[in-house]
């Protein structure tokens, strides 16, 4: 960030530069190996002039939204990226999505009729998520990801530093994604007494043990001790409340060594 003007700190600071240094500095949050795996050029034009990366950063704006797609047309992208400013001017994720455009698609974000469902928030298009969970998918995902969270937490830590701070925000929209941030070294700023409640409610003899029943897909078993198939079984209500309220922290360099569950394979 050295030498830009009025050194910004903030997504709203970033906003307001021009439309050219915004978008380089918003490029800092794509790992280097998603466009060495899909041969994407550093310009983000593919070889017919077809941009491939689009930034929503309008000047005004507290938040920023990022899409990048492998090839021009295709219906998903494989990188989106919303953050925001805290009221304390830190840097919020509210979403990261990696897609595997080689891997089927589960149209869970989406009704049969074409209505959004908001990844399951909002309605549930129960079939795609049966089959998205038997393909061993995780809720939300429509498709497989990338596997390469670790370069892309490296990228959203360097992303930060050039901005001066020191620590970032994450809101886990699902457990699964609390479990994983979890082994990335954030902690809780809200939301761990209920990630410990989860995971005692897990055990044998807790609250929501002896409801995998098998009374629903989402609902059987060996959810128990599974993270993934427990993130589907909190996805379907089995907490009789909906995964909200959670909000994570990480300090850059000064990793949190935290887990709220013990001997739960993914």
């Amino acid at each position: 960030m050295s030498g830009l003007k009025n050194n910004p700190h903030t997504v709203s600071g970033i906003n307001r530069l021009d439309k050219k240094t915004k978008h380089n500095i918003y490029s800092r949050l794509i790992p280097p190996q998603v466009l060495d795996r899909f041969q994407i050029s550093p310009n983000y034009i593919d070889p017919a002039g077809n941009n491939l990366l689009e930034i929503t950063c309008n000047a005004g704006s507290s938040d920023t939204q990022l899409s990048l797609w492998h090839e021009h047309g295709f219906p998903d992208p494989i990188l989106f990226g919303h953050i925001t400013d805290t009221v304390h001017g830190m840097i919020h994720v509210l979403l990261y999505i990696l897609n595997d455009p080689d891997s089927p698609r589960f149209d869970v974000d989406c009704m049969p009729d074409g209505s959004p469902t908001m990844f399951g928030t909002l309605k549930r298009n129960r079939e795609a998520e049966i089959a998205a969970m038997k393909f061993g998918l995780a809720p939300g995902q429509i498709r497989r990801g990338l596997n390469i969270l670790k370069p892309a937490v490296q990228s959203f830590d360097h992303f930060v530093l050039s901005l001066n701070h020191e620590m970032y925000f994450v809101e886990p929209l699902y457990y699964h994604n609390a479990m994983i941030f979890e082994q990335y070294g954030f902690a809780y700023e809200k939301g761990r007494q209920l990630m410990e409640r989860i995971q005692s409610g897990f055990l044998p003899g807790g609250e929501y043990y002896d409801r995998l029943n098998g009374s629903s897909p989402f609902r059987m078993p060996a959810a128990a001790q599974s993270i993934r198939l427990r993130s589907w079984a909190i996805h379907d209500q089995i907490m009789d409340e909906p995964f909200t309220g959670i909000t994570m922290y990480k300090r850059i360099g000064s990793p949190a060594q935290l887990r709220t569950s013990i001997n739960c394979q993914w």
